[in-house]
């Protein structure tokens, strides 16, 4: 228990580090905001008038999909930051003080989680610009919110072990890219999945990705009746299926992340 108590202290300060490095250079703040407002200008505007969703305004179906595809390339913040720490030779300097290894993935995680917060506040405002509006009670919109920043969170790990693995930041972003990217669009995210064809929508149907998303949707209210309702098991009940993806997320990366991270810095 003391061990717990000692990783998850040394962990908030490692947190408090990172989060130090934003104040300094805000640049990688106002990047990461810019990037989820483009997507919500350009597929509100440009895509909205070509893409048909029964009974409702494809800028409240949209909203969703934008949240979960930032959270989660916010999530590989995550990743390029171990990669970049590592490369920097600053995870050394770690090494030589009395604090629990698992502290700077706890840090790295926790801080991008709070990087997530602000991002999220900023793409809200922005929905709420281009016609985007929440038609359900105050507490479930926020269990909606609190869903995307869990799977984000738990993602934050998944990135992590890749981060580890491959220790250069120029590679884990092209690696990141070439992996988030195509799951975020084989997904629910920008249309409903029932129109793509044969093997594109058994992909995106048991995609976890298409569970957040639809789960942020009811939440957040911004479904329609005249929706085709979905076959897959986890579409069908997305809030229970996105926390048993977190959960399942969650146990098996935590471990690797941290078996990772002690052959990184034993190197």
């Amino acid at each position: 228990m003391t061990g717990v108590v000692q990783a998850f202290g040394d962990g908030m300060v490692v947190a408090k580090r990172n989060l130090i490095k934003i104040k300094r250079v805000p640049d990688l703040l106002v990047f990461s905001t810019l990037s989820p407002i483009m997507f919500v200008l350009l597929f509100a505007y440009v895509f909205g008038s070509a893409i048909d969703i029964p009974g409702m305004d494809y800028r409240e179906f949209l909203m969703a999909g934008i949240f979960t595809q930032t959270v989660l390339f916010g999530a590989t913040i995550t990743g390029s930051g171990l990669a970049q720490d590592i490369q920097r030779g600053i995870v050394d300097r770690f090494r030589s003080l009395p604090m629990a290894r698992s502290a700077v993935l706890i840090g790295r995680t926790t801080s991008d989680l709070v990087n997530n917060v602000i991002v999220i506040v900023v793409m809200s405002l922005t929905g709420l610009l281009v016609g985007w509006r929440i038609h359900s009670s105050f507490w479930e919109a926020a269990a909606g919110f609190g869903l995307l920043l869990l799977f984000a969170y738990a993602f934050s790990w998944a990135m992590a072990v890749v981060g580890l693995w491959v220790r250069n930041a120029e590679v884990f972003n092209n690696a990141s890219f070439m992996v988030v990217f195509p799951l975020t669009f084989i997904a629910n995210t920008f249309v409903d999945s029932a129109k793509l064809p044969g093997a594109l929508k058994v992909v995106a149907e048991w995609n976890p990705i298409s569970a957040a998303t639809l789960a942020a949707r009811e939440l957040f209210g911004n479904t329609s009746p005249q929706m085709q309702v979905p076959d897959a098991l986890p579409l069908r009940h997305p809030v229970i299926a996105s926390l048993a993806w977190i959960v399942v997320i969650l146990v098996i990366f935590v471990p690797l992340a941290i078996q990772r991270y002690k052959k990184a810095v034993s190197r």
